[in-house]
């Protein structure tokens, strides 16, 4: 009996088993692809990925969901995104903050982004913008000009930044330094107390991303001097770069970009990467992240790796500028 019983159910347990590597992946397939942000709901990064989330459901014929994971400037959702299973199902939204400047000022932040993750695409470039509050500084001028004001008005010179040892931290030390006067950073959570503590007049100065500034330089309450890119932004070409006002080392930007975990598939790396191309390219998404101040951008997981790579060293000439020492 047992060796019919074996004999009938063989066939059945062999064909289980040829399905099952077929079963799983259908099963990944059906499976929502979770998409982790490391900053709170209603951000830009949180907006970015909703917006993505939207599109690649669609071009992915799976459900994309966003799940935020907020604190320690990425660093939670980072952590997260290094204990995921390689299977397809798991993703990271985040800027070179999270992925850059972290390893670089936190001695022990428990992921190496080299290591621990796979590049799969650039999604945005998000630039910061230096603004100044009118009222105290003027309707007039550019960095050279908020400098003389600064020397003339000494102890009054305080330029908001977005958090403790990031780049536009750093940024206004190297102001200093650069142009022979006392700046002093003052950092917030986020942009959007930065600008209302500037537009209130509690600081002269501040640095933020275009989208939280935007509405307050129509308002003609702020003034932007200064923008951290290579070269002057298409959407406000009157801002001019720091490079150009005697400033050197702070021209990088800051990208937006997706990872997985590492040891992730290629095969599904590549299919997301293509999707993404295709929603960078959509004139809507465009539109979308243009009220942000955000402009998107594609490449492959190879020139992601690349941008990392330079983002890497340019920020470390800034921690070095800076005296920083790792925490």
């Amino acid at each position: 009996m047992k060796r019919r019983t074996l004999i009938r159910t063989l066939p059945v347990v062999l064909a289980a088993a040829a399905l099952g590597p077929l079963a799983a992946t259908a099963s990944a397939q059906d499976a929502p692809l979770k998409i982790l942000v490391g900053f709170p709901a209603g951000g830009s990064i949180d907006t970015i990925a909703r917006s993505l989330a939207a599109e690649l459901t669609t071009l992915l014929k799976r459900p994309v969901v966003v799940e935020n994971r907020p604190g320690a400037g990425g660093q939670i959702a980072a952590v997260a995104l290094k204990g995921a299973a390689p299977d397809g199902n798991t993703l990271f939204l985040t800027n070179s903050h999270t992925v850059s400047m972290i390893p670089l000022t936190v001695r022990t932040p428990g992921f190496e982004p080299a290591k621990d993750f796979a590049p799969v695409s650039m999604v945005a470039m998000s630039p910061d913008v230096l603004g100044v509050n009118v009222k105290l500084v003027g309707e007039k001028g550019g960095l050279r000009e908020f400098i003389e004001w600064a020397k003339a008005n000494p102890g009054k010179a305080s330029v908001g930044v977005p958090a403790p040892a990031s780049a536009p931290d750093f940024a206004v030390k190297m102001m200093g330094k650069a142009f022979r006067t006392d700046l002093n950073a003052v950092s917030y959570r986020g942009d959007g107390p930065v600008v209302q503590d500037l537009i209130a007049g509690q600081i002269a100065a501040g640095i933020g991303s275009v989208g939280a500034m935007s509405q307050y330089v129509k308002a003609g309450q702020v003034r932007l001097i200064a923008v951290n890119l290579p070269a002057r932004m298409e959407r406000m070409p009157e801002v001019p770069t720091y490079s150009e006002q005697g400033m050197k080392g702070y021209e990088s930007g800051n990208f937006v970009a997706l990872f997985a975990p590492a040891g992730t598939p290629v095969d599904f790396v590549r299919r997301v990467n293509a999707a993404v191309g295709t929603v960078t390219k959509s004139p809507d998404f465009a539109q979308r992240l243009a009220t942000l101040g955000i402009t998107p951008v594609h490449s492959s997981p190879e020139g992601l790796a690349a941008t990392v790579q330079e983002v890497n060293h340019a920020l470390a000439e800034m921690v070095k500028a800076a005296d920083f020492k790792m925490q």
